[in-house]
């Protein structure tokens, strides 16, 4: 039986595309494979697997992936911030910088921006998820955040997933003006983020390692701010800390392997952009870039 494409709506063609996955074959081969499952709970899923390979891609010797990797998946090398000859790595490549101009910041004081790159699904709802990616499986919101009076404080809120894959750009930012906390890490294993593993298995967004941060805000009320680990990233590093901080600026990034970001807000401050409620109601995702709006704050 052929295995099912995924498939996404490209908010910069206004076309629904097929993605084409990064390492597919080893993704459906420990997802979907009963002998790959296996290796996924006995290695692929522990941190010891993912530091190796981010090791590998921290050699100078993975440098020379940098071309073809470009080449394969089409990216626009002029929107890096260095020469693709500076990096002396993958992983220098992997989490690069991009110019200022490649990624505006809606400046509209209204607005709410995408926090990354990527794929994002947006659950208008969280009370109302009964069928999370599988029919009957509730999105167990106390799980992501550790914390029960926290989920119930959002229980009704929305919740943005921003899925990032390996070719997109890997840094994250602040969707809003707000007041950071310190981010706190909440343990766990290293399950891939893409929805070939999350197909099979839906606990993984609430299970992983990952970062939370409480984000204050004058105009929307709190925000949950999570970035995700997942298979073959080497860490999540946070470039800023406690602190004030604007729309649009760097809260960090990934290295190697793809991840994602979960933003969640309280209810009804947020009027979601058309198509990602149209598209999230029948669970599809919406490819757009940091920096774009994503919606308007509730006055």
């Amino acid at each position: 039986m052929p295995s099912e494409p995924i498939t996404f709506f490209n908010r910069h063609t206004g076309q629904i595309e097929t993605e084409v996955v990064y390492g597919e074959g080893f993704l459906r081969f420990v997802y979907e494979n009963p002998l790959g499952k296996a290796a996924l709970h006995t290695l692929v899923k522990r941190a010891v697997f993912s530091n190796w390979y981010g090791t590998r891609m921290d050699s100078p010797a993975s440098a020379a992936k940098i071309a073809p990797f470009i080449q394969t998946y089409g990216l626009d090398a002029s929107q890096f911030a260095d020469p693709v000859a500076s990096y002396g790595s993958f992983n220098d490549f992997f989490y690069r910088k991009l110019k200022p101009s490649a990624r505006p910041v809606d400046c509209s004081a209204e607005s709410l921006v995408f926090p990354a790159d990527g794929r994002h699904l947006l659950i208008e709802s969280i009370a109302a998820c009964d069928e999370f990616f599988i029919k009957g499986i509730r999105f167990e919101l106390a799980s992501l955040l550790g914390d029960r009076v926290q989920a119930d404080k959002f229980a009704r809120g929305s919740m943005l997933i921003s899925r990032l894959c390996p070719v997109d750009y890997h840094r994250f930012h602040f969707p809003c003006d707000a007041i950071a906390r310190e981010p706190s890490l909440i343990h766990g294993p290293l399950y891939s983020v893409s929805p070939i593993a999350l197909k099979q298995r839906p606990s993984i967004l609430w299970e992983n390692k990952r970062a939370l941060t409480h984000l204050s805000t004058t105009t929307h009320g709190d925000v949950c701010y999570l970035e995700i680990g997942a298979t073959c990233v080497g860490s999540i590093v946070h470039t800023t800390g406690a602190q004030t901080v604007r729309k649009g600026d760097e809260k960090g990034y990934f290295r190697f392997g793809g991840s994602c970001v979960i933003t969640i807000y309280e209810p009804g401050r947020i009027a979601w952009d058309a198509d990602l409620i149209e598209h999230g109601k029948a669970g599809r995702e919406v490819y757009a870039w940091m920096g774009e709006r994503s919606g308007l704050i509730c006055s």
